[in-house]
This record gives structure tokens, sequence and C-alpha cells, in this order.
């Protein structure tokens, strides 16, 4: 397989504050790597990192060799990044959000709409973001993410204000995705989500990288189970 992403050595100081330590690792072509750790473990700054948000104090970031503080503009329209709190103009309709950004990628119309239908949203797509569940809106940012089928996709706690229904849908979209060479990176609290989903699952405290877990899909129950007593002891 094709090494996809790489991140070599790289950390984020705030203020005098360590917020990640030196941290490296790769990504094949459709391989999905989670994140695990509680509040303050490092995830959301190394997604920030990896999405071109933030830059890294040291190390570098590179997809398909291409760097990301040497080549910002053409590494970041490889990639695809859901954050992990709206913050978009709320009077804009579904379909003139997703529009919007399709514009920035060169998305056809109908693009936008197969988007719109696979994450259920046909019954508001004229609707105003702002009249919106939680729910929906997370499906939004995610389609977003997703509409320019990006070569890595970096998802920040994309399965916050989902049901169990479309968390569902959600685990078999990523699965397709992964299918169709995409890489996946993304972080969550949701081990479930995790066994079902990741390749890798890194395990991150106080901006260290603790441990590394292959997932091997052979049984994704006791997998599910051995994740979850190890997340639950990281954080006593």
């Amino acid at each position: 397989m094709t090494v996809r992403l790489e991140v070599r050595n790289v950390s984020k100081i705030f203020k005098g504050k360590t917020a990640l330590y030196p941290l490296s690792l790769t990504a094949e072509e459709g391989e999905c790597l989670v994140l695990c750790g509680g509040n303050g473990a490092g995830k959301s700054t190394l997604l920030h990192i990896l999405a071109g948000i933030s830059t890294p104090g040291e190390g570098a970031v590179l997809i398909n060799q291409v760097d990301l503080q040497n080549n910002r503009k053409k590494y970041v329209s490889l990639i695809g990044y859901m954050p992990d709190e709206f913050a978009a103009q709320e009077t804009m309709t579904v379909t003139e959000f997703l529009t919007f950004y399709g514009t920035f990628r060169k998305i056809a119309k109908d693009r936008v709409k197969e988007v719109i239908h696979i994450l259920g949203l046909e019954e508001k797509k004229n609707e105003l973001i702002k009249n919106l569940s939680k729910g929906m809106r997370q499906r939004l940012l995610f389609g977003q993410a997703w509409i320019a089928e990006p070569l890595v996709l970096i998802l920040d706690e994309p399965t916050n204000g989902l049901d169990p229904y479309w968390i569902n849908v959600f685990i078999d979209l990523l699965k397709k995705i992964k299918m169709s060479g995409t890489t996946v990176i993304f972080s969550t609290h949701m081990m479930d989500v995790a066994a079902e989903v990741a390749d890798k699952i890194i395990f991150m405290e106080n901006g260290k990288q603790m441990d590394t877990i292959i997932n091997e899909h052979s049984n994704t129950k006791q997998f599910m189970v051995d994740l979850l007593n190890r997340y639950r002891k990281k954080q006593e």
C-alpha cells in the first residue's frame, strides 16, 4: 500500500505550555486512524495541525509527499476537514452551504445533490442552517468535508450529536469511503465506532502518544470491550 499521510516529529507549544509532544505516525491509502483520549489529550491540536489551521512548532506533515509548510495551497487541496463545532453563516440554506464549499473545489451540482441525499438532508435542503438540529448540523459539516472526495479526510469528533441510527449510517459510510481509497483520521470518545472503523487506534494523554493499537477486524465486539477497558484505565 502507498503511504498517504506522514507526520514526522510534530509538536506544538501554546503560551509556553506543551500542547503536543513530538509525535510521528503514518497512514496508508484507504486506512483509518482514530485518536482516542480524554479532554486535553492533544487530539484536536493534532487534527488542527493536519488540517493546516495551526502551525506545528517543529516537525513536518506530508500528504503524498506534499509538505504542508512548503506547499500549503497544494496540501490543503488534498484534504477535507470537519471541525468539532459549527461556525458557518446560519442564514444560509443546506444547499447554499454545500454549494459554497463545492465551488472552491469545482464540484458539480449533481455532487451536491448526491451528498444531500446520502446524508438524509433532502427534506431540509432549503432549510436555514439555524433551524437545523445538532445532528443535522453534524451531517452537514461532514458533507462539506467529504464533498470533494479528498485524499485525506480529517474529522474532529464527528459523531457528536448523532443519534444511534445515524451513527450506524456514519460507520457504514466511512467503511465505503475507506474502500474508495480515501485515508481517514478522526477523534472520538466512542469505542464502538473506533472498533468498527479504525485500522489503528492511537491513545493520547496530556499531549503525548501513549499507545498505538492495530485492529485486525477479527472480533469487533471483543476488540471494543478491550478498547473500552483500556480507555477507562487511561481516565483513572
